[in-house]
């Protein structure tokens, strides 16, 4: 509600600007045309030494042009600052999620550690203090991971490390894993169709796509997770659909979940922990695999399906070539496509 009561205010100041301006030109225009007519109707009564040229209009369409332009610059002025004002109020999110997902970990940590330091702890409850801690140090570790590659991939620093893959057996192989990571039983992820072909892939930067949708499907569902992957081909693309049974995303946040920082708010949806840059992770990772990523749902508690393009092999090498032949390691993906062509 606060964020609509934002908007409103930021609108009407823009709405009633922009009248005061036109109320301006409208006076403008009155004022020329009446001054206008006035010489027309008395000018040989005034004195000679008035003259006026009714042909010279510059002074007139100067005036509009300059208005206008006053107009249009308000206009971008307001666009500008109203991203600004969503971006901050984006990064202060991010502050407030960000501070409580590494102060967690910590004080668990720290907890533990003052535990065994002023009492005397069995050696059993010992290994389970120093498990418990080494899994909170391992968040602590993913999670500035995450922050430092988002920057890198968006300064252009990282490199993939490009190989070739069978798509289906990939698919299969990083699934696998997906269920080990979050420990999900073998039937909540099927997979669905195949694709039959070959790919260039980051297998690391795939596994966090893949990583990064199980754990928010898991986030925004209600009940035990059940996760649909078909997979299939169309022309040069390789497809994905990605499916949960979760609660959804509603129809005006589909285009915004993969903007950084962002987060869904609403009365239906569980507050959880987030900093709001995994969906962003994810449409990064996909853009530097010359694909893209988009996000459809049904509605209310129907979940959410994310559909991922991939070019097949040799449309990848198309795009990717002279970055391909740049890197030693990965010369050979380039000359295995010549040699097969």
């Amino acid at each position: 509600m606060k964020r609509h009561r934002s908007a409103f205010y930021h609108i009407s100041v823009f709405v009633i600007s922009q009248l005061a301006w036109l109320g301006i030109l409208g006076i403008w225009i009155y004022w020329y045309v009446s001054n206008y007519i006035i010489f027309q109707k008395a000018g040989e009564k005034l004195s000679p030494e008035i003259v006026y040229n009714g042909t010279k209009v510059f002074p007139f369409v100067g005036g509009i042009v300059l208005l206008v332009g006053i107009a249009f610059g308000m206009s971008l002025i307001f666009r500008n600052l109203s991203v600004q004002i969503r971006l901050n109020k984006l990064y202060d999110n991010f502050i407030s999620n960000i501070t409580h997902e590494l102060k967690s970990p910590l004080s668990s940590i720290q907890l533990y550690l003052e535990t065994m330091n002023s009492r005397q702890v069995p050696a059993e409850k010992q290994k389970e203090f120093i498990k418990m801690m080494m899994k909170d140090a391992s968040r602590l570790k993913t999670l500035i991971s995450s922050i430092l590659e988002i920057s890198a991939l968006e300064q252009k620093k990282i490199v993939h490390d490009f190989h070739n893959y069978t798509i289906d057996q990939l698919l299969k192989d990083l699934l696998n894993e997906v269920k080990e990571e979050f420990n999900l039983p073998n039937d909540s992820i099927i997979i669905e169709g195949t694709a039959n072909c070959e790919c260039v892939v980051d297998k690391n930067a795939m596994r966090i796509v893949l990583n990064n949708l199980t754990d928010n499907a898991i986030k925004y569902s209600k009940n035990p997770i059940q996760i649909s992957v078909k997979v299939r081909t169309q022309f040069t693309k390789i497809i994905i659909d990605f499916t949960d049974n979760g609660i959804g995303i509603p129809s005006t946040e589909l285009k915004r979940v993969f903007s950084k920082f962002y987060r869904v708010y609403g009365d239906n949806i569980p507050n959880v922990k987030g900093t709001g840059l995994g969906l962003y992770w994810v449409k990064e990772i996909i853009r530097g695999h010359g694909g893209k990523i988009s996000a459809s749902s049904e509605g209310d508690d129907m979940g959410a399906t994310f559909r991922i393009e991939l070019p097949v092999y040799n449309e990848f090498i198309k795009k990717f070539k002279k970055s391909l032949l740049a890197n030693r390691k990965q010369k050979k993906i380039v000359e295995k496509t010549e040699s097969d062509l």
